[in-house]
């Protein structure tokens, strides 16, 4: 297979299609000529491939060495910082420390299918599940394709792997009996309004806890969403010599602490018109955080903040907190444990109930697809006796 000479790039015609060589000089280690590899169906196709590669070889893009799997991860890693939220930053660690833990040591461009397939295995015999076994597929994926993007690897070992599959865990809303009960068990309780919010509106929980109150119009009645609440993480200020193996306890830590983003899609800006007994219920909370705030006064650190549901102090609540207090609420009202999505899912089978459209549905809810609503959708009780009493009456005439 012919091959260019040092400082210049190839493009040659194969079995598989066309493919190329980008020449990045010689490893400064070993000595050896480097070059990336690149593959695709027309001539015209691998050129374009050459020239970005070369493009970014020149602007120093592209590395000049052989990576292993662990400083490939950690260097896409920084990338991702600049491109992802920090909630799904957070999302990528634990896969990620498995790909390191198997596969660390390895040369990236010597990984195989089958180590990929090993490293599945042996995380499903770790306890993982199907639903996490998903989970890591994407994101070693993700890590991989960027590295076949870059020009670091001819082509990722993920194309050759199949996906874990996993059914999506059954979910079951909160019937209307359970909404008023949690609601009741919600009444003078701090933030009550919050449940509400929840389970009549559906909003997520960063959009909730990202509310501001000039996003919120009680005269009008209306609520509009903007933005949503995120905890950027915190990295050690010290390199790592304070003994603290979790970075948000270090004296020096940097980075993290919350943060107000915008929604992911234009779909998730939008206005929603309030029930008249939610307008109600954020007055008596606006007044009763008012109190707080004079209570506090200097203490109070709600600052620029603004936020509708905030920490007795103003600060913005942690997710945690939150998720915790949703837990405390459904066992006060003896409604069997669900997730605080699950309140979400409710609002959803809420609406269906009501005969709200799939459509009118889909923008309540800030989707970009109809069947990411339908699938929030759950056929409960109330349905299924109005089913049958249709099917009654257009059988028995009753």
């Amino acid at each position: 297979m012919a091959k260019g000479p040092d400082g210049r790039s190839s493009i040659t015609r194969s079995d598989k299609g066309w493919e190329g060589w980008v020449s990045l000089g010689t490893d400064a280690a070993t000595g050896k000529r480097l070059r990336r590899h690149v593959r695709a169906k027309t001539k015209a196709e691998v050129a374009r491939k050459v020239a970005e590669l070369e493009e970014r070889r020149d602007a120093g893009q592209v590395a000049r060495s052989h990576p292993s799997v662990r400083e490939w991860v950690e260097a896409w890693v920084t990338a991702q910082r600049r491109k992802v939220r920090p909630s799904t930053l957070h999302g990528y660690r634990p896969d990620l420390a498995r790909l390191v833990a198997a596969l660390g040591d390895r040369r990236l461009e010597s990984v195989r299918p089958a180590d990929v397939e090993a490293l599945y295995a042996g995380a499903a015999d770790s306890g993982l599940g199907p639903g996490g076994l998903a989970h890591l597929h994407r994101t070693v994926s993700a890590c991989f394709a960027a590295a076949e993007r870059a020009g670091v690897i001819g082509r990722s070992p993920l194309r050759r792997v199949s996906t874990p599959t996993a059914d999506p865990p059954e979910v079951v809303p909160l019937s209307l009996d359970e909404v008023r009960r949690v609601l009741d068990a919600a009444r003078g309780t701090r933030n009550a309004a919050r449940w509400s919010v929840a389970l009549a509106l559906g909003l997520r929980q960063g959009e909730a806890l990202g509310l501001r109150w000039d996003d919120v119009d009680l005269d009008a009645g209306t609520l509009t969403v903007r933005r949503q609440l995120q905890w950027r993480l915190w990295s050690h200020g010290c390199a790592d010599t304070c003994g603290q193996s979790s970075p948000g306890r270090c004296p020096l830590r940097h980075g993290g602490g919350p943060e107000l983003v915008a929604p992911k899609s234009r779909a998730g800006r939008r206005t929603l018109v309030l029930p008249e007994p939610l307008v109600a219920e954020l007055r008596g909370h606006a007044a009763a955080q008012t109190a707080e705030r004079e209570q506090l006064g200097s203490l109070w650190r709600g600052g620029d903040w603004g936020l509708v549901f905030a920490a007795a102090d103003g600060w913005p609540l942690r997710p945690e907190y939150d998720r915790h207090a949703w837990s405390r609420l459904l066992a006060a009202a003896g409604v069997p444990s669900r997730r605080l999505h699950d309140a979400r899912h409710t609002a959803a089978t809420l609406l269906l109930v009501q005969g709200v459209a799939p459509a009118v549905a889909m923008t309540l809810l800030g989707h970009t697809d109809l069947g990411v609503t339908r699938r929030y959708q759950h056929v409960v009780d109330e349905l299924r006796r109005d089913a049958a009493e249709r099917m009654g009456a257009a059988v028995w005439g009753r």
